[in-house]
């Protein structure tokens, strides 16, 4: 009895890893980007389109600012504004490399001990503007240094999205407009 407690206890325990780690991967064929520094990506970034999910439904001036720590991790600050509540809606977490460091490929815990995949796979070389992945092709971020990004390099981002397969005609722009409740 208790060989067979012990090994159901091991397989569960296998079974969970294997889910959360499942959850901070790649869409197969999506590579994130190498040569990455994180010191460059740090600070605040705007959402300028997105694939919607429930975490970010019916928010408008959507931020993350990043953060990096004295341990190498990274403090994620997410933020957006739910105008029908009139309110801010703000969650913090951690980030960690999923490896080297030197590639942008990172787990984002906002509640412990589930993780999600962080993939950077496009960016540009002066960092204005990224195009970020989760674990699948259901999330999908465009982001730029300002709220506005020019049109031809939305475009451009799309049309590289498409080629890799993630739903594209589901993107939402994010309204970064100053508006009254």
């Amino acid at each position: 009895m208790s060989i067979r407690f012990s090994l159901v206890r091991t397989l569960a325990s296998l079974l969970g890893l294997a889910l959360l780690l499942g959850c901070t991967g790649t869409p197969r064929g999506v590579e994130p980007v190498d040569g990455f520094e994180i010191e460059r990506y740090t600070g605040l970034w705007y959402a300028i389109m997105r694939l919607d999910h429930r975490f970010e439904r019916g928010l408008t001036r959507v931020t993350a600012e990043y953060t990096l720590r004295d341990d190498g991790r990274v403090t994620v600050h997410n933020r957006g504004f739910d105008p029908e509540a009139c309110d801010w809606r703000e969650v913090e977490g951690t980030a960690r490399f999923r490896g080297d460091p030197g590639t942008a490929s990172l787990a984002v815990s906002f509640f412990w001990p589930f993780a999600g995949g962080y993939h950077v796979i496009a960016l540009d070389d002066d960092y204005r503007w990224a195009m970020v992945s989760g674990p699948t092709r259901r999330y999908l971020w465009i982001l730029a240094r300002s709220p506005e990004l020019d049109e031809r390099v939305q475009r451009e981002l799309i049309e590289r999205a498409r080629d890799l397969a993630f739903p594209v005609d589901e993107l939402i722009p994010v309204d970064h407009g100053e508006k009254d409740c």
